[in-house]
């Protein structure tokens, strides 16, 4: 095990909204557990976007004894404001960051996951909803890559600061409410494209794992067809705001 006192290698961030049930299933034991056996420093940054259930609580007599564990609390905006890198409830699991990482330390500066197509767990309804969603945003933003709304992403410290900042999340005055599923991981990429920063694509294992039953009261149907549209707004804005030339103005690529 590394020195508590290092420096962290690699920082783990996962966000947490109302994640009750896959908490008391021990997705946080897993998470120790492999890292734990890993021969550089690291760190786990755990997020709690206001959750309204037991998290906290649940979080916080977890890592009470794990001094490589935090807790951050920031006002309810999504998952944006937590930087994610991993989903609590596993569904891909922590281990995979075996296979992400030998592509970082080729030089890549963002190695995202991919879930494929069969997506154990996805409705048939998601399943053909994906294939929809990446055909369509293909035609638009990021051809070469496949999954984008996998939530097993790493990137190096540099481009986590460059593009989290000039995302549309952070210039938005509304707070959202609820659970919200968005394609800021969109924008996001597109950024980091636009930066210059080199992308690569790993398959992943993974699994619909979650648990949780408070993030939302809808429906799987209704919850679809709402996170659909709105992720289409959202491409859409994006492509907008490309042809307005927002993004020229940032001029990323000058300053790297």
């Amino acid at each position: 095990m590394p020195n508590e006192e290092a420096q962290p290698y690699i920082s783990v961030i996962i966000p947490c909204y109302n994640e009750e049930k896959n908490l008391e299933a021990g997705v946080l034991d897993e998470v120790n557990d492999y890292l734990i056996q890993q021969a550089y420093a690291w760190e786990v940054v755990i997020v709690n976007d206001e959750a309204t259930d037991n998290s906290r609580a649940l979080i916080e007599q977890f890592i009470a004894d794990k001094p490589r564990f935090s807790l951050v609390d920031i006002p309810h905006g999504g998952k944006p404001a937590a930087a994610l890198f991993t989903d609590m409830d596993q569904s891909t699991p922590i281990f995979e960051l075996g296979n992400l990482l030998p592509w970082a330390e080729q030089g890549y500066e963002v190695v995202i996951g991919s879930r494929g197509f069969t997506r154990e767990g996805f409705s048939i309804i998601r399943k053909l909803g994906s294939v929809v969603f990446r055909t369509v945003r293909q035609l638009f933003l990021l051809r070469d890559i496949g999954d984008t709304q996998c939530g097993f992403k790493l990137c190096t410290r540099e481009a986590a600061l460059r593009a989290f900042p000039h995302l549309q999340f952070f210039k938005q005055a509304e707070r959202p409410s609820g659970w919200k599923v968005t394609a800021y991981d969109v924008e996001l990429l597109y950024l980091w494209e636009k930066c210059g920063y080199r992308i690569k694509e790993v398959t992943v294992t993974w699994r619909n794992r979650d648990r949780s039953d408070t993030k939302s009261q809808q429906s799987d149907l209704k919850r679809y067809i709402d996170e659909s549209l709105d992720m289409a707004k959202q491409v859409a804005r994006i492509k907008t705001n490309q042809r307005k030339g927002f993004y020229d103005a940032l001029d990323l690529q000058k300053n790297l």
